[in-house]
């Protein structure tokens, strides 16, 4: 027969090698796909070729550099100039004791600030809302969620981003910078558009995903390094928590255009200095510089920071834990209409302003010291030493925390010499009240990122710490706040080398080295035996399949013959263009194994993969025969490699879109030419494990299951990211649920004598 069906396995209704799974993701097909018009186009490239390709890579490198880094710096100007005119109106009526109306004022700009960014975004962008991070990271793991990486995400991504951090909800830009960086890379990777007539055959060698992962991976680094200005911080954050696969060439590249990013940056931060810049002030880019040639410490600020570092993991992973329910909670309103997303969004705006206006009422007028060189008490924007409602001389210290930017708020925490500035119990209402609205901000519709909101709260206990700490302490408490803003990411993000390096490249502080590194380790060991990191958790809840670089101890019990299940679909070499139709229209499966059957072969035997997008492609070209003949290389008469090449990001050709005739129907396609020769394949035998080193370390999309022994058909099964998940594992084989739970209940008994044997 032509086409035939296999039933394999009726334990579950599961298609695999789909094209979306009901999240609607897309698998990225990491390495190269070899059919004749791969190995036809590089057979034809010379070293002038080559040399071209090096060029194009560095090239679009620097480009990447330049634009993320003008994107940073235009979303800072936006937001100082934007906040900085709602603070002055605000500060100007309360000096007139005008305080109802100084309220609505400010309540006022933060509501239309936030229903502006929540319309475009749940109206015309929704892949914009929240961070990025994850979706950035799963796309770099080989998931391709739709419009994540668009035009259009990037534009509502800058303009939802300043409207949220200038509305002062408890948000930051560091990680809508990641996702925007990230799509600038996707964008420049493209090769062109055929659809504007944007095309350019240069840029037609980066129509691969392999080549658009690792300039993506290049964009979430130069994301981080615009928005701390931390070029091997950067680096570092696309080595250790964005990008699943790494090697030396793609490290050069991405310091390059971290470099370049940090080097635009620096000069227009210059030209800003001479007042060119409107309200852009010191509370810009995020730069907390705190060094002092005076810092030392002693063994006695060891306990503390370790204090700080256990601290951090318990507070980190509960910050996780409430998170994870929030945003549960947030994601059965946000499956409804965007009356309801506009809705949650407002509610949480006039929360905050109710919060930020109204908290600092409770906190006593404080005198001026008289030995500060800033102004006291400030009035407008920014500063350490907000007047608020206080008479002249005297300033409000939680209003200099609340009635600012996150920026301006970190800055006065991190600032040195300011050691009784803050009362404890305004840091310790400024704690409580940033912890809380930090989750509660996250998750509505609109960009917002995590790292700001993180750092500020645990900025905030660490200078708690400091104060209760008092003269038996050598650090001072700006130096305290930052150890409990590096034990709070550690505790949340789970990261430690990246982290660290932001935090010194942030304040400029090398000094502080070894003290960062200890509370880092610390704060991350403590919360790893909660739960995980906080953007594994969100990939969770958005039903990303994230592949994991190591195996479940239970799938070593498992072979691949045993996940796959489904009907599996299989192509004839020469093939009925009805039977294509029909099975496109059918499923939704990317790849189809194609069999070579007599007469082509004298028993069925496999000939490789094709993929959906090229079966559409040659339904679109109507290059059909009437009789079922091997075509060879007549096909690169009609067919180019560029036909086949990575589409931009778009929904592409669908099966619905392509009409044809009764006629052309009956004809045959010969697939031989247009199919992958070489695809990887496992013995159904091979350990679960063992398949999934092997998926995710070549970075796969299919991995085809063939038997061990013959007389069988010549594939058992397709394997995809999906068929790895645990998810799916555990529901096929839900016996091994039990043996998990016993397996963690023994390491936790096991961990537990290990310590009760130390502390004996």
């Amino acid at each position: 027969m032509t086409l035939y069906t296999k039933l394999y396995s009726m334990e579950s209704l599961l298609s695999n090698g789909m094209l979306y799974s009901a999240k609607g993701e897309r698998d990225l097909q990491l390495g190269i796909f070899e059919n004749d018009f791969f190995k036809q186009d590089w057979r034809n490239c010379g070293c002038g070729h080559i040399l071209q390709y090096i060029f194009l890579k560095w090239t679009l490198c620097f480009l990447l550099g330049i634009l993320t880094a003008l994107v940073g710096f235009f979303n800072n100007l936006a937001v100082e100039n934007v906040a900085g005119i709602k603070f002055v109106i605000t500060s100007n009526l309360m000096r007139t004791n005008k305080y109802f109306q100084a309220f609505a004022v400010f309540a006022s700009f933060n509501f239309f600030l936030t229903l502006f960014s929540s319309i475009i975004t749940a109206c015309i962008g929704p892949a914009a809302a929240g961070s990025g991070i994850p979706e950035v990271k799963a796309y770099l793991n080989g998931v391709d969620a739709p419009e994540i990486l668009s035009l259009r995400t990037l534009i509502i991504k800058i303009i939802g981003s300043i409207g949220a951090v200038s509305a002062s909800l408890n948000v930051g830009k560091a990680g809508p910078m990641v996702h925007t960086g990230a799509c600038i890379a996707s964008l420049l990777s493209q090769g062109g558009s055929k659809k504007y007539h944007l095309t350019c055959k240069w840029l037609r060698y980066f129509k691969n995903d392999r080549d658009r992962r690792d300039l993506v991976t290049c964009g979430s680094a130069a994301g981080i390094a615009a928005a701390f200005r931390a070029p091997v911080g950067g680096v570092l954050f696309a080595l250790e928590e964005a990008s699943s696969w790494w090697r030396s060439a793609l490290l050069w590249r991405t310091f390059f255009t971290t470099a370049t990013t940090a080097v635009v940056l620096r000069a227009l931060i210059d030209f800003c200095k001479s007042d060119k810049c409107g309200l852009f002030g010191k509370g810009g880019l995020i730069m907390f510089d705190v060094n002092s040639v005076n810092i030392t410490y002693q063994l006695v600020d060891l306990p503390p920071a370790i204090v700080l570092g256990v601290i951090g993991g318990i507070l980190g992973s509960f910050y996780n834990y409430l998170l994870d329910k929030v945003l549960r909670v947030y994601s059965l309103i946000n499956e409804k209409k965007p009356p309801y997303r506009l809705l949650l969004a407002c509610t949480v705006s006039i929360c905050t302003s109710c919060c930020l206006f109204g908290l600092p009422w409770l906190a006593p007028c404080r005198k001026c010291p008289t030995d500060t060189i800033e102004e006291c008490p400030t009035i407008g924007r920014s500063g350490n030493f907000k007047k608020f409602q206080c008479p002249p001389g005297h300033y409000n210290d939680l209003a200099s925390l609340f009635f600012n930017t996150n920026d301006d708020a970190i800055r006065n925490l991190f600032s040195l010499g300011t050691d009784n500035e803050f009362h404890p119990l305004s840091i310790l209402i400024f704690f409580f009240a940033t912890y809380i609205l930090g989750i509660l901000s996250y998750g509505i519709v609109v960009p917002s990122g995590l790292f700001v909101p993180v750092i500020l709260t645990g900025a905030t206990y660490g200078r708690l710490v400091g104060i209760l700490m008092g003269s038996r302490s050598t650090l001072n408490h700006g130096l305290y706040a930052i150890l409990g803003a590096a034990s709070l990411l550690g505790g949340s993000m789970r990261m430690t080398v990246s982290l660290c390096v932001i935090l010194l490249e942030l304040t400029n502080d090398l000094l502080m080295l070894p003290l960062v590194m200890l509370v880092l380790l610390i704060s991350k060991t403590v919360a790893d035996a909660f739960n995980g990191n906080i953007y594994d958790l969100i990939m969770q809840i958005k039903g990303l399949p994230y592949l994991e670089a190591h195996a479940e101890p239970y799938m070593k019990n498992l072979t691949a013959g045993d996940v796959v299940v489904g009907p599996l679909h299989i192509f004839n070499g020469v093939e009925r263009v009805c039977n294509i139709v029909h099975l496109l229209r059918a499923t939704k499966h990317n790849g189809f194994p194609v069999v070579d059957e007599p007469p082509n072969s004298e028993s069925p035997v496999l000939f490789g993969l094709v993929l959906r997008a090229h079966l559409l492609m040659l339904l679109k070209k109507r290059e059909f025969s009437h009789t079922p003949a091997l075509v060879g290389v007549d096909a690169f008469k009609h067919f180019s490699f560029d036909d086949f090449a990575k589409r931009g990001s778009g929904k592409g050709d669908q099966i619905e879109d392509i009409e044809l005739s009764d006629e052309e129907m009956e004809m045959f396609v010969d697939l031989h030419p247009f199919a992958n020769t070489s695809p990887y394949t496992v013995v159904e035998t091979m350990s679960l494990a063992k398949a999934l080193i092997l998926f995710r370390q070549v970075g796969l999309r299919h991995l085809l299951v063939v038997p061990k022994t013959h007389g069988r058909a010549p594939v058992v099964g397709i394997l995809t990211r999906h068929d790895f998940m645990p998810e799916h594992v555990l529901g096929l084989h839900p016996y091994l649920k039990g043996s998990q739970w016993k397996r963690m209940r023994f390491q936790l008994f096991s961990l537990a004598q290990l310590f009760l044997g130390w502390c004996g």
